[in-house]
Parts: structure tokens; C-alpha cells; sequence
């Protein structure tokens, strides 16, 4: 499970670094999110904690690599998805949150809170505004949410244990109807 866990994290760390250069319309896209809020609905608080944190800080990093030191405000991913996470990890232990139509507006609000703690840090430490507050969460909530949707979607067959177990449970009862089957017209 550890070792799904680092691929995801260094997926979404790549994905998040080179799409943007690629296709500059997917700059609103936040892989390294969607990581953090699909493993924080998974019920284990530590886990998505620790995969926020290393998430964030992943993407912190290598964008202050990239860009240079100057201007960049280091932590400031870090902090925001890991505080994301959280939130959202103490929300699934009182909520039922699981259910495929109840991660969209999880998904879009966890998008917009990160979004907004994200400004907020840079205006705190009187880092100078990349683009406009309004238009960027616009555009990063509903960019966030699609793809989030999706994502989450291949993160369950990847990732979930849950799904694993359907999947054998959904074999085994294959073979065994076939042997009821086989008993009705008594082979």
C-alpha cells in the first residue's frame, strides 16, 4: 500500500510540474489536491495528513527549483493541502462521505478553501498576487472538480483496497453461480 501511496504522490507531482508547460490551459488543474482529498476521505487521518504534507511540499519544492528562490513562498502548498486534508479527514469521521456524488462538492469545496488559504498565506507574508483571486478560484474549482472526478475514479481501481475486494468478491460470485447454474441443468 506504501508503494501505491508514493506513486500516486510522485504522479501527481509530475503531472502537476510538466502539464502546465505542455497545455497552458491545465494550470488550473490541482493534481497534488486531488491526491490529498482522495486520501483523506479514505477514514485514516494520519495517512492523508503525511500524504498532503509530502504532496504539497513535493510541488513547493520542485517550483522553487524551477522558478528560482525568489518570489517563491516555500511551505505555502505544504501548509494549505495539509490543512485541507485534515479538515476533510475529521469531516469523513463524523460524515459518510464516500458515496461517488458527495466527493463532488467535497472536491470543489476543498478546492476553493485551499485556493483561498493559499492567497491568503501569500497576502500574509506580502508576496505580490500572480492573477486575479476570483478568476483563478473560478477556474480552479471547476477545473479541479471535473478532472478531480475522474481522477478519483482511477485512484478507487488503482489505489483502494475496498476495490480490490470487490473485484475478487465479483469473481467468486461468477464461479459460483456458474456451478449453481450447472447444477439446475444437471450437468
Amino acid at each position: 500500500m506504501k508503494v501505491k501511496i508514493a506513486v500516486c504522490v510522485a504522479c501527481a507531482i509530475i503531472l502537476q510540474v510538466t502539464l502546465p508547460y505542455l497545455l497552458p490551459p491545465l494550470v488550473y488543474i490541482d493534481f497534488p489536491l486531488i491526491t490529498a482529498v482522495y486520501f483523506a476521505l479514505q477514514r485514516d487521518a494520519v495517512r492523508a495528513v503525511i500524504t498532503a504534507t509530502l504532496v504539497g511540499l513535493g510541488v513547493d519544492f520542485i517550483g522553487a527549483v524551477s522558478d528560482g528562490i525568489n518570489g517563491a513562498l516555500l511551505g505555502a502548498n505544504g501548509f494549505s493541502k495539509t490543512l485541507v486534508a485534515y479538515l476533510i479527514a475529521a469531516l469523513g469521521a463524523r460524515f459518510m462521505l464516500d458515496n461517488a456524488l458527495t466527493r463532488i462538492p467535497v472536491l470543489a469545496g476543498a478546492s476553493a478553501l485551499d485556493s483561498a488559504v493559499y492567497v491568503g498565506l501569500q497576502r500574509l507574508f506580502l508576496q505580490p498576487p500572480i492573477a486575479s483571486f476570483t478568476e483563478t478560484l473560478a477556474f480552479r474549482v471547476i477545473a479541479t472538480t471535473v478532472v478531480g472526478t475522474i481522477v478519483f475514479y482511477l485512484l478507487d481501481t488503482f489505489v483502494s483496497e475496498q476495490a480490490t475486494q470487490r473485484r475478487h468478491f465479483a469473481f467468486r460470485r461468477r464461479i459460483a453461480r456458474r456451478r449453481m447454474l450447472g447444477r439446475r441443468k444437471g450437468y
